[in-house]
């Protein structure tokens, strides 16, 4: 059976920066959010180039999930709690512990969090 985890935006750019640590998330189904999709996509723009991050937001743009309105009460309670971490960050939190299945980032805002999987 194949591995569904939740990829936030720092797992993204790992994965495009070919960290091996990734790897082993190679044949696992992601998924994300629209949120993490623009972040990615913003962020690919400031550091690369339009035509590469429209080619990485094509890539991955089938992988975002819907996003309840349960979700964003935990996500915007998360980040009353914690001002530090974004609302991309908050709201893939509250998805992936929503859905059930691990939230896979390097940000180590989430150190120690349950449901999380912490990768450098």
């Amino acid at each position: 059976m194949t591995e569904t985890v939740f990829f936030d935006t720092y797992a993204f750019f790992e994965v495009i920066n070919g960290n091996a640590n990734f790897k082993r998330f190679e044949d696992a189904d992601v998924v994300t959010t629209i949120f993490n999709l623009v972040e990615l996509t913003y962020g690919l723009k400031k550091k690369e180039n339009k035509a590469v991050a429209d080619k990485y937001l094509d890539k991955y743009k089938n992988l975002a999930v819907p996003i309840g309105i349960e979700d964003i009460k935990n996500a915007t309670d998360m980040r009353l709690a914690c001002k530090d971490m974004s609302f991309p960050d908050v709201i893939g939190y509250a998805v992936a512990k929503r859905l059930g299945i691990k939230f896979v980032t390097g940000d180590s805002d989430f150190e120690g969090m349950e449901n999380v999987e912490l990768v450098k």
